[in-house]
């Protein structure tokens, strides 16, 4: 779609939107077409095309046709849209179910869910004012999709293609081509699984995301259709937890403090022997240690993390993920170094904005403007999520839009020349479009994350808000069966009870915090200013007085916690802006070049990269700042082939060495 094209849509939409009785294609010819050279049969097929277009975002265009005449008479044959067609009806809110929606809509920190619920809320607010509401004291739960799979898995699964990809298998341990048609996608567990029918064994199936080996290819030009009312928590509350077993990991002496915490220290293996196999005793400088998991995968990824400070011995599944992990790591930072050049801002993982979503965000921003008249244009930008150039841009298209007959009073009326915009024709364009299936899904399954959640999931606002949107969103609200985000629950509720009660009240508390990263256990008074978590991993954002400075500490890592007497300092506040960063970036920090595979690239976002270039093969070369260097080859190994330091250089050769030597560990 180019923007000619884009404008005459918009005019055929107001067209056939502004008449009673249908307009002939030959007056839509003379007025709509005018501009358009070609010979009549050309205009036929452009017409038919248009209309498509528009049956695409949901409106219904209507062909009627005069009393014993045929549809195949352009001359007897008249066009018209109908004043409801997909538009979304009223939704009335109260204060309350405000303040649970716009929980909701911040839960999808990052990525398409994250536009949508964006674009979501921009409806809504434009069938009448946003109510003049009051979030919880520095709450922000988030949702954090797992990675580019996510994405690419979601607009697959929404527009009904197959997908491919490579996948460890976890009862043969092999990786395996899968062809499946995604059905839902869901959270179970800690992690996400997509379910669907796998077309090499003819069966339903699950399949953990973190265990995809390779991208998501979608198959555009296949089509499929999922069974009748399904429902992906449903199917997912059937798949039973991995049972509990038993690791065998030699820890450094002194080290890993949060490790030691979890296992229980078992001495040499006795009889040599350990489930059948040869062992032997630790080296020297290491301790045996026996902890309970349930899957080798995450295990396997925390301990490659480890390096040198941890063997995986037994089970053998065990050790053979964790070599898997080191060698992935090791091949992919010792390949040649890609050809790339930086932009000027980190790329996101979205879709390339095209002519389609111009449109789609002017049929919005017309009734937003019409309920939220005198908003300053940069405001309106950021609303939008667009540059100032790109909405003047929109607004240049609209005003020159409007009914076939072109008089002033038959255009739309907007003006912006005192940097505040106005709109005083719209047309009938004053109510917005229906929610696509991106939107109804990301504030309906959003709503069902909150249903744990401390102070909302007790009122009725949570199921009343639900209630109205899955009345206003109609079918698209019945496929949000098809995404079931994680509870939001903070997993230590006494904890979680303690900083938020603090964050009220503004009282300093007495922390006593291991850091595993530095292996250590420290007291200290801080000003807790926010609480917010990354599905139930909760956080909380403070100001620290032994390091002075801003932290976040997790509530998982807190070992005790308690109101020291003291107020927090008056003027203390968090940073502005949704959502609270995991990470502060200081002056002071390294900037270090990343490579970043496609599976991998989700991580420029999680680290607030400052520049990225893209590659050929999906990835990314992004710029991060990162306080503690040492901690890096940690980085490269956990994530196992999906990224590796590329400068600078004595960094990208300490990583090596150290993944080299990490490596020999496991006899790689």
């Amino acid at each position: 779609m180019s923007a000619s094209r884009t404008e005459r849509l918009l005019n055929l939409l107001i067209a056939l939107l502004n008449t009673r009785y249908g307009l002939r294609r030959g007056e839509l010819r003379e007025t709509v077409y005018r501009a358009v050279p070609g010979n009549e049969a050309s205009f036929g097929r452009m017409f038919e095309r248009d209309k498509a277009d528009l049956r695409k975002f949901g409106f219904d265009v209507e062909t009627l046709t005069d009393l014993g005449w045929s549809e195949d008479d352009p001359a007897t044959t008249r066009y018209r849209i109908g004043k409801e067609s997909n538009r979304l009806p009223d939704v009335e809110l109260d204060p309350e179910e405000w303040t649970v929606l716009l929980l909701a809509s911040q839960l999808w920190e990052r990525a398409a869910l994250g536009t949508a619920a964006r674009s979501a809320l921009r409806k809504l607010q434009a069938s009448g004012a946003v109510a003049n509401v009051q979030l919880p004291a520095g709450v922000q739960p988030r949702i954090k999709p797992a990675g580019q799979a996510f994405d690419d898995l979601i607009a697959a699964m929404h527009a009904r293609h197959p997908v491919s990809f490579t996948y460890l298998a976890g009862s043969t341990g092999s990786e395996e081509q899968r062809t499946v048609e995604p059905w839902g996608l869901g959270s179970r567990f800690g992690h996400w699984y997509l379910m669907g029918y796998d077309r090499a064994r003819k069966a339903p199936r699950h399949f953990r995301l973190s265990r995809f080996t390779s991208a998501v290819a979608t198959l555009e030009r296949e089509q499929f259709s999922p069974p009748l009312d399904f429902n992906i928590r449903r199917e997912l509350e059937r798949l039973p937890e991995l049972p509990l077993r038993t690791a065998v990991v030699d820890v450094r002496e002194g080290r890993l403090l949060a490790l030691r915490r979890r296992g229980v220290a078992t001495g040499a293996v006795q009889d040599g022997q350990f489930d059948g196999g040869p062992s032997t005793p630790p080296d020297a400088g290491y301790e045996r240690f026996s902890l309970q998991y349930r899957d080798p995968e995450v295990l396997a990824e925390e301990l490659a993390s480890y390096g040198l400070d941890a063997l995986a011995v037994a089970p053998p599944e065990l050790a053979d993920a964790a070599r898997r992990r080191l060698r992935a790591a090791v091949d992919f930072s010792n390949a040649p170094a890609p050809a790339y050049r930086f932009a000027g801002a980190p790329a996101r993982p979205v879709r390339a904005r095209t002519s389609e979503d111009q449109l789609k965000r002017m049929l919005q921003l017309v009734p937003f403007l019409v309920h939220n008249q005198g908003l300053h244009i940069q405001d309106v930008a950021e609303r939008f999520g667009i540059s100032r150039q790109e909405l003047e841009d929109d607004l240049q298209i609209l005003i020159c839009s409007g009914l076939p007959e072109g008089y002033p009073d038959d255009l739309l009326d907007i003006q912006w020349e005192n940097d505040h915009v106005y709109i005083t024709q719209d047309l009938d364009l004053k109510k917005p479009v229906r929610f696509t299936v991106d939107e109804a899904c990301a504030l309906l399954t959003g709503l069902e994350s909150l249903n744990g959640l401390p102070g909302v999931a007790e009122g009725g606002a949570l199921e009343s808000v639900t209630l109205k949107l899955l009345a206003a969103a109609g079918e698209e609200g019945l496929q949000a069966a098809s995404l079931a985000g994680p509870e939001v629950a903070p997993a230590d509720a006494g904890t979680h009870a303690t900083v938020l009660q603090a964050i009220e009240s503004r009282s300093q508390l007495r922390l006593t915090y291991l850091a595993p990263q530095r292996d250590t256990v420290s007291e200290r008074n801080v000003d807790p200013l926010r609480l917010y978590s990354l599905d139930n991993t909760w956080y909380f954002e403070a100001y620290c007085h032994s390091v002075e400075g801003l932290r976040n500490f997790r509530l998982d890592r807190v070992q005790a916690v308690h109101p020291n007497g003291r107020s927090i300092p008056a003027g203390t506040a968090p940073a502005a802006g949704v959502p609270a960063k995991l990470f502060t970036p200081k002056d002071d920090d390294t900037v270090v070049t990343v490579q970043l595979t496609r599976q991998g690239r989700g991580l420029a976002d999680d680290y607030y990269a400052e520049r990225t270039a893209e590659l050929d093969d999906g990835g990314l070369v992004a710029e991060i700042r990162f306080g503690n260097t040492d901690w890096l080859p940690m980085f490269v190994a956990q994530h196992g082939g999906s990224a590796r330091i590329l400068a600078p250089a004595d960094l990208a050769d300490a990583a090596r060495n150290w993944l080299a030597a990490s490596l020999a560990r496991y006899g790689g």
